[in-house]
C-alpha cells in the first residue's frame, strides 16, 4: 500500500499551502536578486535589462530577468558569480565537466546547511528513519554527491557508512556484516550491486530495504529490476547538481509519478531551449532554475540544459510539493542521425513499452565509405526472457522507433548481462563518426 505523506509530524519536510509557497518564493526571489548584486558579473547583467534593485520584483517578473549559463561560471572563473566575501566561503566542490576548466561553486555555512536541509528532506520522503543505516557508493572529493549523501544522513540521524563507488567487494561485505538498510549510488551501480548479489545468492544475508539513485536517467524497467533483485520494499530516483547545491534538489515518493521538488528553495522553469520561452504546461522543454536561498552563488535563472516537464496536478502521496518529470537527457545530449533530431531519452522511451526488453542499451553511430550515416542499437532482453524471437522482436522494435522518432534504426537483441556494466554513469550513446 502506498504511504500518504499528508499526515502532519515530519521533521524535515515542511507542508506549505499554494499561497506560502507563492509568498516564500517572491520574497526568495527578492533575496536572490539582492544578492546577486553584490556581484560583479550578476550587477551588470541585472543593469543591462534596467534593474538596480529588488524592492519591485515579483514572480510574474521572473521571465523579464536574464538569463545565465555555464559560460558565466566559466567567465568568472575559479570563482564564479561570487556574491559574498571570500572570507565567508567555508567549502567549495566542482562539477565533473567534460571541456575546459571545471565549474567551482562557493558555500557559506547557510549554504552547506541547506543543502544538508535538501538531503534530510529526501531520506524522509523515501520512508527512511533514524533506524536505518545508509550506505553511500557515489563520489567523494570535489564533487557534491558524496558530501551530500553522508552530511545529509548524519543530518537525519542515521549510521552513516561511507565507502565511495567501486569496490563492490568491500560494499558487499560491509552491507552483510553491518547491516545498511538504504544503498545509495548511481543506477548503473545499484544495477551492478543487485546483479552480483543474485548471482551470489545473497539476498538473505542482506537487510536492505530501501535504494536511492543518482546522476543518470534510471528507466522504469531497472528501477523495478533493482527492487525484485534486492528485494526491496522501495527505490528512488534523486535530482541535484552542483550548481543546485549537489544531491538531493527533488526525488519521487512511493507514487512513482515524478520527483517532488522543493519549491520553498527553488523555483523551476521549463524552457523551449531554442527560443528560450515557456512551453505549455506538461510539455517536455529545459529546465531552468532560480534559487531562492543560496548565498554564495546564487542561481538567477540558470540553465541546467537537462530535459524535462512538469507534471500537473497534486500526486496522490498528498504533499503540496510540485514534480517534474524523470531528466529525459540534455538539450547538449542531442545527436542528429540523417537530419533527425534525436534524444537518448527518446530511444529509452520506446524500449520501455516491450516488456519481452531489458532497461539496458547501447546506440553506436557510424559512418561508411559513402559517408552515409548508421545507427545501431543494441538492446539487452529481459532476464526471463528466451532468445528464440529475437528476430521478431528486433523488427518490432524497428518499427516502433521508426513511427516515434521517424529515423530508421537497425537493431540488435542481446543477451542480458552482455552490454557493459560500471560502477558510475553508463555510456550509452558511441558516436564514431
Amino acid at each position: 500500500m502506498r504511504k500518504s505523506l499528508s499526515t502532519p509530524g515530519h521533521r524535515f519536510i515542511p507542508h506549505f499551502s499554494d499561497e506560502e509557497i507563492v509568498r516564500i518564493q517572491t520574497e526568495g526571489l527578492r533575496k536572490t536578486i539582492g544578492q546577486a548584486l553584490k556581484s560583479r558579473q550578476y550587477s551588470q547583467k541585472l543593469k543591462n535589462f534596467g534593474i538596480a534593485t529588488n524592492d519591485v520584483v515579483n514572480l510574474d517578473d521572473l521571465h523579464h530577468l536574464p538569463l545565465v549559463d555555464a559560460d558565466d561560471l566559466r567567465e568568472g572563473y575559479p570563482l564564479p558569480l561570487l556574491c559574498v566575501p571570500e572570507k565567508d566561503i567555508v567549502r567549495i566542490h566542482a562539477s565533473s565537466g567534460t571541456t575546459g576548466k571545471r565549474k567551482i561553486l562557493a558555500y557559506t555555512q547557510n549554504d552547506i546547511d541547506t543543502f544538508c536541509l535538501q538531503m534530510a528532506r529526501c531520506y524522509e520522503m523515501a520512508g527512511l528513519t533514524t533506524e536505518d543505516r545508509m550506505q553511500i557508493a557515489v563520489g567523494y572529493g570535489l564533487w557534491t554527491a558524496g558530501a551530500g549523501f553522508q552530511l545529509g544522513s548524519e543530518l537525519f540521524g542515521m549510521m552513516t557508512i561511507p565507502v565511495g563507488p567501486g569496490n563492490l567487494e568491500m560494499h558487499l561485505q560491509l552491507l552483510c556484516d553491518l547491516g545498511a538498510t538504504c544503498f545509495g549510488a548511481t543506477a548503473s551501480m545499484a544495477l551492478l550491486l543487485a546483479e552480483e548479489v543474485e548471482r551470489g545468492r545473497l539476498k538473505d544475508k542482506l537487510k536492505l530495504r530501501k535504494m536511492i539513485c543518482g546522476a543518470e536517467t534510471r528507466s522504469e524497467k531497472m528501477r523495478l529490476a533493482i527492487e525484485e533483485k534486492l528485494g526491496l520494499e522501495g527505490s528512488y530516483d534523486i535530482a541535484g547538481m552542483t550548481e543546485m547545491y549537489g544531491p538531493g534538489t527533488a526525488i519521487d515518493c512511493d507514487w512513482h509519478n515524478g520527483l517532488h521538488y522543493w519549491a520553498d528553495l527553488f523555483i523551476i522553469e521549463i524552457l523551449d531551449p531554442i527560443t528560450l520561452q515557456p512551453v505549455e504546461p506538461g510539455e517536455v522543454g529545459e529546465m531552468v532554475v532560480t534559487s531562492l536561498r543560496k548565498e554564495a552563488t546564487p542561481l538567477l535563472r540558470y540553465r541546467t540544459h537537462d530535459l524535462t516537464r512538469m507534471i500537473p496536478g497534486k500526486c496522490g502521496c498528498g504533499l503540496n510539493m510540485p514534480r517534474h518529470d524523470r531528466i529525459l537527457g540534455r538539450s547538449d545530449d542531442m545527436f542528429v542521425f540523417r537530419g533527425v533530431n534525436i534524444y537518448p531519452g527518446q530511444i529509452m522511451e520506446v524500449i520501455g513499452k516491450f516488456a519481452e526488453l531489458g532497461g539496458e542499451y547501447q546506440a553506436e553511430l557510424s559512418r561508411d565509405e559513402k559517408s552515409l550515416d548508421h545507427l545501431k542499437l543494441k538492446v539487452e532482453r529481459n532476464q526471463k526472457v528466451a532468445g528464440d524471437n529475437d528476430a521478431n522482436l528486433g523488427a518490432m522494435l524497428e518499427k516502433s522507433l521508426h513511427k516515434s522518432i521517424l529515423a530508421r534504426i537497425d537493431v540488435e537483441i542481446v543477451d542480458y548481462g552482455t552490454l557493459p556494466r560500471t560502477f558510475g554513469k553508463s555510456k550509452r550513446v558511441i558516436d564514431l563518426r
